[in-house]
């Protein structure tokens, strides 16, 4: 594994076991446990994936030490909106049987963010959560932040592929020293459409998906692939022995339609 250094020193291993869409009762406790048994130290939750209950029981089952596994869940729009950013941080810990997180986002920039990243500092400078940071917001979002006086977020976790690079974002993010967590890595599956990842597969003797998570990590993002199939779940895990050239991480850049899968965070209503 490798890691990245946040703003505060904290490592953050560079790859992360998401777990968006993956059932509370039948999914998550198996899925969680195997991708800790293979390796994996990052497990990235949150409150509307209700499956936090799950995830404990897999780190239970796993028999990986709390201190070892970097978790992350996140704050809903409901609960930034409401105010309750305090109340629903405690009941996420109490769904995942923890006493602190390492991460804690605010899901999307949705209206109170102020507000609740606020909040969101308190709990950091009380030692509850080892880093906060956001999820899905756009500069404009970041600089509300900026604007009241608040501590920059440590990551924001975007949608991020290669179709969707948001180069130049990534390069305000970073000389802000916000670093880049790229949620839907994989483009939802959308890569096996792509004839360039089936070619460097057979050039590096790798997989398509292996081959664009190798491009997310030289990159420097973390990155969070979803699966519950444990042969993929190793699969994921298993690119940190080859890297790509530069003529071909310069060949997956050209692909770039800078089309979005997910929502525009301008553009939520939920």
């Amino acid at each position: 594994m490798d890691f990245i250094t946040l703003s505060n020193g904290l490592k953050i291993p560079q790859i992360g076991f998401g777990v968006w869409r993956v059932d509370n009762d039948t999914e998550a406790p198996g899925a969680v446990e195997e991708a800790l048994r293979v390796g994996y130290r990052h497990i990235d939750t949150a409150a509307v994936y209700k499956n936090e209950e799950g995830v404990a029981k897999g780190i239970a089952a796993s028999g990986v030490a709390r201190e070892d596994i970097f978790l992350t869940s996140k704050i809903w729009n409901d609960d930034i909106r409401a105010g309750r950013t305090k109340e629903a941080f405690q009941e996420s810990l109490d769904r995942l049987s923890t006493d602190y997180l390492d991460l804690c986002l605010l899901h999307w920039p949705v209206d109170g963010i102020v507000e609740a990243y606020r909040a969101l500092v308190e709990l950091y400078e009380e030692g509850k959560v080892k880093a906060i940071g956001v999820s899905n917001f756009k500069q404009h979002h970041l600089e509300q932040l900026k604007d009241a006086g608040l501590m920059t977020p440590m990551v924001n976790q975007i949608e991020l592929h290669p179709q969707l690079p948001q180069k130049d974002f990534v390069a305000y993010l970073k000389a802000e020293g916000i670093h880049v967590e790229a949620w839907s890595p994989l483009m939802q599956g959308k890569f096996m459409e792509i004839d360039l990842f089936h070619e460097l597969a057979n050039k590096y003797d790798k997989t398509p998906s292996q081959i664009v998570l190798r491009w997310h990590l030289q990159l420097g993002h973390v990155a969070l692939p979803k699966s519950v199939t444990p042969s993929r779940i190793q699969e994921n895990l298993n690119v940190f022995d080859f890297e790509l050239s530069s003529e071909d991480q310069a060949a997956i850049d050209a692909i770039a339609t800078n089309e979005r899968i997910g929502p525009d965070p301008d553009e939520i209503e939920f």
